[in-house]
């Protein structure tokens, strides 16, 4: 069979976009990896994405036509009962069940982490903080082997908590320590996650950059 030909439509500091270049890397498959500027979306951009929201996967077909598919979490299961490389799920169902709860709760979490990051009054900053800390220690609760989710090996997870403790290596270090005090586990995942490959490898060498920028844009109380 002829090699299926990956393009993934993107934005620079877009977190869900991460999750499918992690899934991409960790994967081996050859992408090519199109950005978009999402506030002057191109035409051709809102003709393929229904949401107006990326990431995007094109799909080469044998017939010369492209499928497009939409949505961060659609685009990684089908990359992982697609493509070859190893397995980002458990082989049992019930732990597969419960790391897909895990993803849900994670995208809520970056919902909170996001809405800390960009606050721009103490007051919202702290019960945002508030809000991400709970989460992170409803997280130390369930990490029991490491250095990943679900032990040894890197599973889709975390693919999706990656982008989100991305942020907090990029902040001031006044600001990020103390939000993961006394959470050893959290704290020990987090550091693993920087140091895989794909993780790094799925952002570009000017994010941290690119992300101070859009802090300082948005007047966030975190903008340095």
């Amino acid at each position: 069979m002829p090699q299926t030909q990956l393009t993934l439509v993107s934005h620079p500091l877009c977190p869900f976009v991460q999750r499918a270049a992690i899934v991409l890397l960790e994967k081996g498959v050859p992408f090519d990896r199109i950005d978009v500027d999402l506030a002057a979306k191109p035409n051709w951009f809102l003709a393929l994405s229904p949401t107006g929201k990326v990431p995007l996967l094109k799909v080469s077909q044998a017939d010369g036509s492209d499928a497009v598919l939409f949505e961060s979490m659609v685009i990684c299961e089908y990359l992982e009962e697609s493509q070859a490389g190893a397995g980002l799920y458990p082989v049992d169902a019930l732990s597969r069940a419960r790391q897909r709860g895990w993803i849900e709760f994670g995208t809520a979490t970056l919902a909170e982490a996001w809405q800390f990051l960009n606050a721009k009054d103490r007051l919202t900053a702290d019960a945002k903080q508030a809000a991400f800390q709970g989460r992170l220690q409803q997280l130390e609760t369930v990490l029991v082997e490491g250095p990943y989710f679900g032990g040894s090996a890197f599973g889709m997870v975390d693919a999706v908590f990656a982008p989100l403790f991305r942020y907090f290596d990029i902040l001031d270090p006044t600001v990020s320590q103390p939000i993961f005090e006394n959470l050893p586990r959290v704290t020990a995942w987090r550091m693993a996650l920087a140091r895989r490959q794909s993780v790094a490898a799925a952002v570009a060498g000017d994010y941290a950059q690119r992300f101070q920028q859009h802090l300082r844009q948005h007047q966030a109380l975190l903008a340095r």
